[in-house]
């Protein structure tokens, strides 16, 4: 058996050779995203493991087909990348990892929006001025005085929602499929716009659809509790970015916490130091007084990237073997 893997990190091919002596498969590893000229590297190869950031190219499907490979192992839980219908329509299983580490995402969530709260980047950036005095800007509030709302109780919703509670928070919840886990927890709501009208901290935790996309725009902005603080750590298109920055700067939110900018393709996970960046939006959120940004980060643990790149080849080595995976999603 012979794995093609691609876009593969330093880090990624240590552990993925590890994986692959100690089960006896050939693989060949690319720094190359997986395009329609690189793709026909993958020639004789049995199966494809990636890491797609962006949409990748229709055309690599029938090329795919053309060449005999049935699947697609992605390296993360979200594949809204691909084209699940035309990859289906070539015969192409597309799989995923759908729960890598809920508690990675789940602490770093409640790192940021501490950090928010607290307005530690101010304290640090005046400490950084010499100035040690204490004043409204830099005070902060209690966590668990806080009433929470967590959008989406899957794996990682929940696993935030946990620590959350265990401050003191009061958790509200809403999710199309509750689950009674979750009912553990936290309080569920009817709709988005009960679970965020009293909420002082919304935390995002849904996988982005067509009926989703830019749900949080001016409109829901404004059924907010004022001052309340915005954390999404789950994917960019949810948000309407220029309506999050409008938000900010009227008042009505306090802060946001920021690890998926919708159109962060181009420059994540890229090293632009001295280039020059064209989009005015994500320039603009990376630079608000009021907004923590992390570059698709919380998820960045020991634990969560041995997952994504043993899960991703045992995804393959199964659709091989039985033509099948129990983590396919098309």
């Amino acid at each position: 058996m012979k794995l093609k893997l691609y876009n593969v990190r330093g880090e990624e091919a240590i552990l993925a050779s590890q994986w692959a002596e100690a089960n006896q498969i050939e693989i060949s590893l690319s720094e190359e995203p997986l395009t329609v000229e690189s793709v026909r590297e993958a020639q004789g190869f049995d199966g494809i493991a990636n890491a797609q950031i962006g949409p990748l190219d229709d055309g690599i499907y029938p090329i795919l087909k053309e060449m005999g490979i049935k699947q697609i192992a992605q390296r993360s839980a979200g594949v809204d990348m691909y084209n699940l219908e035309l990859a289906k329509k070539n015969d192409i299983i597309i799989s995923n990892v759908p729960s890598y580490s809920p508690e990675s995402i789940a602490e770093f969530t409640v790192t940021i929006a501490l950090n928010l709260i607290r307005k530690t980047e101010l304290i640090r950036e005046n400490v950084k001025n010499q100035n040690f005095s204490w004043s409204l800007p830099i005070r902060g509030r209690v966590l668990g005085d806080m009433t929470v709302a967590i959008i989406g109780t899957g794996r990682i919703g929940l696993a935030t929602a946990k620590i959350f509670k265990g401050f003191g928070c009061k958790v509200l919840g809403f999710d199309i499929y509750q689950s009674q886990a979750a009912k553990e927890v936290l309080e569920y709501k009817d709709s988005v716009e009960e679970a965020i009208k009293d909420a002082d901290l919304i935390s995002l935790h849904m996988p982005p659809t067509e009926e989703n996309t830019h749900l949080f725009n001016k409109d829901m902005f404004s059924q907010f509790k004022k001052g309340a603080i915005l954390m999404n750590m789950a994917r960019g298109a949810l948000i309407d970015t220029e309506d999050l920055l409008k938000a900010l700067d009227l008042g009505q939110l306090d802060g946001a916490g920021i690890d998926t900018y919708e159109f962060e393709g181009p420059y994540v996970p890229k090293n632009f130091q001295g280039e020059k960046i064209e989009d005015q939006a994500f320039l603009d959120l990376i630079r608000h007084p009021k907004v923590i940004y992390t570059p698709h980060v919380a998820y960045y643990t020991d634990e969560a990237v041995k997952n994504l790149v043993e899960g991703a080849l045992n995804a393959c080595v199964e659709v091989i073997e039985t033509g099948t995976t129990l983590t396919r999603v098309n």
